[in-house]
């Protein structure tokens, strides 16, 4: 989903293009003027980014909504219904870091016409902390003292304390959720299953026209976005979980893009005619989560010696086939905050000495027992890439001898992640799968221990003080050598205990019809931040 050798050079700082195959002068016979097929491995599990806990959510998101400040193709944070990125050389950030004031766009409508306002979100932001609300995440939120709006085109920010992640969720992805429509949604107790979730009227440069579960998604141009008419007449986009059947597609020409081309399909590419293909490393992290909440998984040795049981890096290069640079930390290795910290080491013969100290011995059923309890596990990730299953197998295989009895119990991404899914309601032991972060190193919603569900996306169920402390600090201050320090003791912490083995960072391969233009693959989030721009 998402081989070091010759492709790492081309990969590891900015995109490279590739074309392959050949095409006429004046485009591709199988190019439909105006309308673009995407074809995509999962389903959306809301299209309210408020309950929404898949990537194509997050994608998705950047099609329907316009959030008050976006984030270009390099992290770099742009305006979007703000006129202007809030600073605190332009006044948008007070001296003392604990008022931010957004100057909105005039003229904003939502996509039935209605006028989008600074209400809309003051009440995204009363419906966000609602009790009542199913909300994914409260992180960055939960910082703001008070806001008003003295008028239709401003909003003040009232924090508790400076606060990055209060700026933060103006953006996309996360917790960052876009003003929702107060004419609609207001005068419901809860929003939790409002018609809006699944057919809502778009802030965005499209609208979804029709939703065809488990086949595909039909996108629109909005009449009234901000920017003007989008340039292209309809998205669709087609949902096709396996790979294989991907690679068919944009062989024959039924699909345009194939966004995070599977690795087992990438050497087939220079076999498609008339497509282009794009790679750039991006801020997706792979990695093993342990439920820290399960008694076989609470002592740091155990989830050490699972560390150093496997070899992580075979796993990269031969299941992923080195389409990925080795991950240390959760932290953008491009990033200024990035930490200094060794590999990951195999070493079976220290695992074994770790699972003795921590008082697991072997049975004659080759499981390890601790008194009443068994090694026996389950191992979980999504049904949609054939290299997850493979690399679960390695996994269940290189364990066994240490005595790890795992199962496999694999689902839908958007069953994995849904808020009452296996990862957010606990009913998981081992999870494979990526995590996707934006350009700021806030990692809190992670690891600190106020986000364990259903707070947030501390999933591994960590309770850490060192981990709290360091998060809450280094979210505390714009001032980047401060929090480098901070992030290094985090990360080194969050390394001493494990709730998590980094694999590695994905290199993303996109490929797309030539005729395709402006589409700009992202390093972070989503490569629908300049969806109004595409055409074909």
């Amino acid at each position: 989903m998402r081989r070091a050798g010759l492709f790492l050079l081309c990969c590891c700082v900015l995109a490279a293009c590739t074309r392959t195959g050949t095409s006429t002068g004046n485009g591709n016979p199988w190019t439909i003027p105006g309308v673009l097929r995407i074809g995509e491995k999962e389903e959306p599990d809301s299209l309210n980014p408020m309950f929404g806990h898949t990537l194509a959510t997050d994608q998705i998101s950047d099609l329907l909504f316009s959030s008050i400040l976006g984030i270009d193709a390099n992290g770099n944070v742009i305006p979007d219904l703000a006129t202007e990125v809030p600073t605190a050389s332009n006044g948008g950030i007070s001296r003392d870091g604990k008022t931010i004031t957004i100057h909105l766009r005039r003229g904003l409508r939502w996509s039935d016409g209605a006028p989008l306002t600074s209400a809309d979100w003051m009440f995204t932001y009363h419906a966000v902390l609602n009790p009542a609300n199913n909300t994914k995440m409260t992180y960055g939120w939960d910082r703001i003292a008070s806001a008003d709006a003295p008028d239709p085109y401003t909003i003040v920010i009232h924090l508790k304390e400076p606060s990055v992640a209060a700026f933060d969720i103006l953006q996309v992805g996360g917790s960052a959720y876009p003003p929702l429509p107060a004419h609609l949604l207001a005068k419901l107790p809860n929003i939790n299953r409002a018609p809006f979730n699944s057919m809502p009227v778009s802030s965005g440069p499209y609208v979804l026209k029709e939703w065809n579960h488990e086949m595909s998604l039909v996108f629109v141009p909005n009449p009234y976005y901000f920017r003007g008419p989008p340039r292209l007449k309809e998205i669709i986009w087609k949902i096709i979980p396996d790979p294989s059947t991907l690679l068919t597609q944009l062989r024959t020409h039924e699909i345009d893009v194939y966004p995070s081309v599977d690795t087992d399909e990438i050497p087939y590419l220079s076999d498609v005619t008339g497509i282009r293909v794009v790679k750039r490393l991006v801020a997706n992290w792979r990695h093993l989560g342990f439920n820290m909440s399960k008694p076989q998984l609470s002592d740091a040795r155990v989830r050490e010696a699972i560390a150093e049981g496997v070899d992580w890096r075979y796993i990269t290069d031969t299941v992923y086939h080195g389409y990925g640079v080795p991950a240390v930390s959760d932290v953008f290795p491009q990033s200024w905050a990035a930490p200094t910290l060794p590999p990951y080491h195999y070493n079976p013969t220290d695992a074994r000495r770790l699972l003795a100290a921590a008082g697991w011995r072997l049975g004659t059923d080759g499981v390890l027992h601790k008194g009443n309890l068994a090694m026996r596990l389950t191992i979980s990730s999504t049904t949609s890439d054939p290299d997850n299953e493979h690399a679960e197998l390695v996994i269940q295989s290189v364990l066994r001898p240490l005595g790890f009895d795992i199962e496999i119990r694999n689902y839908p991404a958007n069953v994995l992640f849904a808020q009452s899914g296996p990862i957010y309601s606990g009913k998981y032991d081992l999870e494979w799968s990526v995590e996707t972060n934006g350009p700021d190193p806030d990692d809190s919603g992670y690891w600190n221990s106020r986000f364990i569900p259903p707070n947030g996306a501390d999933t591994s169920w960590l309770r850490d003080r060192i981990v709290d402390e360091t998060s809450d600090a280094a979210a505390r201050t714009f001032d980047e050598r401060t929090r480098t320090a901070l992030y290094q003791r985090e990360e080194t912490r969050i390394r001493e205990l494990n709730p998590a083995i980094f694999a590695y960072w994905e290199i993303g391969y996109v490929a797309m019809n030539t005729d395709v233009k402006n589409y700009v693959p992202a390093a972070f989030i989503a490569d629908e931040w300049n969806a109004w721009q595409w055409h074909i």
